[in-house]
């Protein structure tokens, strides 16, 4: 589950696979080692090499804890009166998670220094580890004994979004750069440890990732006493996006009532809508999507530079990941003009862009 529409602690993500030992104490994290023998996942085949993926090629491994040990982490820490950034809670909950799971949740070869680990994504293994290679246990059973199921792709989109979406208006103000996530895209430039048609169709998770995104942005705007400007604008650009989606038809998820609805109605359809999208993705879904957001060249006209800048950094990446399957030479080079004009929100023109949009859409019509 998310670290911020369901717990605002990411052990609380760590530890929430839902299996106990004994009547209050959780599951325990193992370690990344128990995973490693050479028979399980630490081999050197094709189907045994996970391990080595993350440890020697994923960012995971070892970067994000790296991270604050660099001189912008250290002035990022010291304009928000931060001794260590190392240490402290509000950096360590996404750079080290492992940090923060309490000693009882701890196994005996459990590890802090192992940054975003095995366990991280895939749910403490003490009470799933021994049996889930086993021929006769199915995806259901695993689930069942802890194991997070990430071929979920709700499931999958929650376990990623709060590090990779969420970052508080103190830490921004401070110098911490915006994270934008992107489930499709950024699973496709992850290290593979996992088989690829595991991860369903591409503008199905895009589409969940977005949506799981909003209902974060919404969360983190309504908690805050008063939100920054630029707070704002992500969340409504978003909001701009998903409700172009939504208009297709083609999940039966009502926007909130009014023309202006509140950031918690936003938020609770959001969710709504994330949980409708992973239900099933018939084809005709992803050419719906690309064709509302292809066509949307009007809406960048008669709205304030800034909200329009930032409705097309979203818009773009959008494209990018839904076009992939119907590109054509012309369209990647009316693409690539899109990206350029969107990419200095200071120097954006609306106008400029709006008609790069239209000729986008014409050239995936053929035209």
């Amino acid at each position: 589950m998310s670290k911020t529409f369901y717990n605002p602690i990411l052990a609380g993500l760590v530890l929430s696979a839902g299996v106990v030992r004994g009547a209050d104490l959780p599951a325990r994290l193992l370690g990344a080692n128990s995973c490693a023998s050479s028979s399980c996942h630490g081999g050197g085949g094709a189907e045994q090499n996970q391990f080595h993926v993350w440890s020697l090629k994923d960012v995971h491994s070892q970067r994000p804890f790296a991270t604050l040990t660099t001189a912008r982490s250290l002035q990022i820490a010291a304009a928000l009166g931060i001794s260590d950034p190392a240490t402290e809670a509000r950096c360590t909950t996404c750079h080290a998670p492992l940090q923060t799971v309490p000693t009882e949740a701890r196994g005996e070869h459990f590890q802090v220094s192992e940054g975003v680990t095995c366990e991280s994504c895939h749910g403490p293994a003490e009470t799933w580890l021994r049996a889930h290679t086993r021929q006769d246990w199915t995806r259901a059973d695993r689930t069942a004994a802890g194991m997070r199921d990430l071929q979920d792709v709700y499931v999958r989109a929650n376990t990623c979004v709060a590090c990779h979406q969420v970052v508080g208006t103190a830490l921004l103000q401070a110098g911490h750069p915006e994270l934008m996530f992107e489930l499709d895209g950024q699973s496709v430039a992850e290290p593979k440890h996992w088989r690829t048609e595991k991860n369903g169709p591409g503008a199905q998770a895009w589409l969940v990732g977005q949506a799981v995104a909003l209902r974060e942005m919404s969360w983190e705007v309504a908690r805050e006493p008063q939100p920054d400007a630029e707070q704002l604008a992500r969340q409504q650009a978003l909001w701009w996006l998903l409700q172009k989606v939504a208009a297709t038809g083609a999940w039966p998820t009502p926007l909130p009532a009014g023309n202006e609805p509140t950031v918690g109605a936003v938020q609770k359809w959001a969710d709504d809508f994330a949980r409708a999208a992973a239900n099933g993705w018939p084809e005709e879904n992803s050419r719906a999507m690309l064709k509302a957001l292809a066509n949307s060249s009007t809406d960048f006209k008669n709205i304030p530079a800034a909200a329009a800048a930032r409705r097309a950094e979203r818009l773009v990446l959008a494209l990018d990941r839904l076009a992939l399957p119907v590109k054509n030479s012309a369209a990647d080079l009316a693409l690539n003009h899109l990206f350029q004009l969107a990419q200095s929100r200071p120097d954006f023109d609306a106008g400029q862009f709006a008609a790069a949009l239209a000729e986008f859409s014409r050239t995936l019509d053929g035209r």
